[in-house]
């Protein structure tokens, strides 16, 4: 939930944004209306205002600071999800030294080798990508000093 001003909302996570309600007390049974008002896309920041509601600018704005806070953490987690991926890998590496028998090897040695070779290529590619351009930046910086 959010709050600014009096305005609350609720944010409902879903595959790559969230839809957005407008939470409101029922004076009845002490219940929480709660009203969609727009959808937003952290892929490419859209925000589509729901059911005829027009965004007032302070809901905006708690939503355009919700898809930077959301951003934020969901580029961390990406992150910390690959170091756990490293992590496994080293236990899988210790799993099959230290346990693994000979049919778990026959059951996973293809898909991990392959999964493997994969990475490698997509790494070692990136890795000579940003070589080439560092390079190129320094030659561009070496030019513009001889020439001053």
């Amino acid at each position: 939930m959010a709050q600014d001003d009096g305005q609350e909302l609720y944010f409902r996570l879903r595959e790559n944004g969230a839809t957005v309600f407008h939470l409101a007390p029922s004076g009845r049974e002490n219940r929480l209306d709660m009203a969609p008002i727009a959808s937003v896309n952290l892929r490419n920041g859209e925000i589509k205002r729901q059911g005829g509601h027009n965004l007032s600018p302070e809901e905006s704005d708690q939503i355009r600071a919700w898809i930077e806070a959301r951003t934020a953490l969901v580029a961390r987690r990406e992150i910390d999800d690959i170091l756990r991926t490293v992590e496994h890998l080293n236990l899988t590496a210790h799993w099959v030294q230290t346990r693994a028998s000979a049919d778990d090897l026959a059951a996973v040695t293809d898909q991990l080798l392959l999964a493997m070779h994969d990475l490698r290529n997509v790494l070692v590619r990136k890795l000579s990508e940003r070589l080439i351009a560092d390079d190129a930046e320094l030659q561009a910086s070496e030019v513009e000093s001889a020439d001053d």
